[in-house]
């Protein structure tokens, strides 16, 4: 069993309203149970929705209070990412599951390489809240680039 990022299934769960749809997510995991889950939405985000990158570190800086979570208009809506992360957590207890598919450089999702905070396409080092969570609690996390080079 696998939670994998809604969006890359094709459900329109992302900031603009659209997915991050990749045909090979489907033929990948088609021998698979696969539980598709948008944190955002689970945080009480609406969509579409203002974009929103990482300020003051990574993932698990937010977790631990050194860093925010602020959209491209300025409001901090680091809480509602916890939130989310958490309820990401709560299902993959729930399930059992070991091993998550996440969107790469989503504020969220992201592993390895997330948006530096200026809104600038910049990458940096990092992970999102959501994967700073499940790695915290021993839940192995795939990039979804990663995945898709296999």
């Amino acid at each position: 069993m696998i939670i994998i990022s809604s969006c890359l299934l094709g459900l329109n769960t992302k900031y603009n309203g659209r997915s991050n749809f990749n045909e090979k997510f489907l033929k990948l995991l088609k021998d698979k149970i696969v539980i598709p889950f948008c944190p955002e939405q689970a945080g009480g985000f609406s969509t579409p929705r203002s974009p929103a990158e990482i300020q003051g570190g990574d993932g698990f800086d937010v977790l631990m209070g050194k860093a925010r979570v602020i959209t491209k208009d300025g409001e901090d809506v680091t809480e509602k990412y916890i939130k989310g992360a958490e309820e990401a957590l709560k299902l993959a207890r729930i399930y059992g599951i070991e091993k998550a598919v996440l969107k790469s450089k989503s504020p969220s999702c992201g592993c390895g390489k997330i948006y530096d905070g200026t809104f600038s396409n910049k990458l940096v080092n990092g992970v999102g809240v959501t994967t700073a969570l499940f790695l915290k609690n021993g839940i192995e996390v795939i990039c979804s680039d990663e995945f898709l080079n296999k």
